[in-house]
């Protein structure tokens, strides 16, 4: 049975993005991920479409969403929050996990990046988890 993942963040523009691209990728047919924002900006940041490219993923085909725009996906197997805090609402989920990592949107390139390969690894460590 696929896992299914909920990565959320405020914009939905950057790390909940990136997150869903890594579960896609390293997850393959096992995982279902999505993302979503608490307060979507309605676009991916170019930076962040960037930063994918250079690994082989083409997150231009994203979408910024709402949390409302996902929910009908639920229950998930784990509810991924980043940065949202008290804005972010619950979700039907077996866990909740909180990442702590910095928004990168306003980072050059090679701090955007370090943000990114972080990103990879907290997705990597997750997916063995669950």
């Amino acid at each position: 049975m696929k896992k299914k993942i909920l990565f959320v963040c405020i914009e939905n523009s950057n790390r909940s993005q990136m997150s869903q691209a890594f579960a896609t990728m390293y997850g393959g047919e096992e995982v279902e991920a999505y993302s979503a924002g608490s307060k979507p900006s309605g676009i991916v940041n170019p930076k962040a479409i960037a930063a994918m490219k250079d690994l082989g993923y083409d997150l231009a085909a994203h979408d910024s969403k709402s949390l409302d725009e996902v929910k009908a996906f639920a229950p998930f197997d784990a509810v991924v929050t980043m940065g949202c805090g008290d804005a972010c609402p619950w979700m039907p989920a077996k866990q909740f996990i909180d990442w702590q990592i910095p928004d990168p949107k306003h980072m050059e390139p090679t701090a955007f990046n370090e943000v990114r390969d972080l990103i990879a690894d907290k997705v990597k460590s997750l997916l063995k988890a669950l």
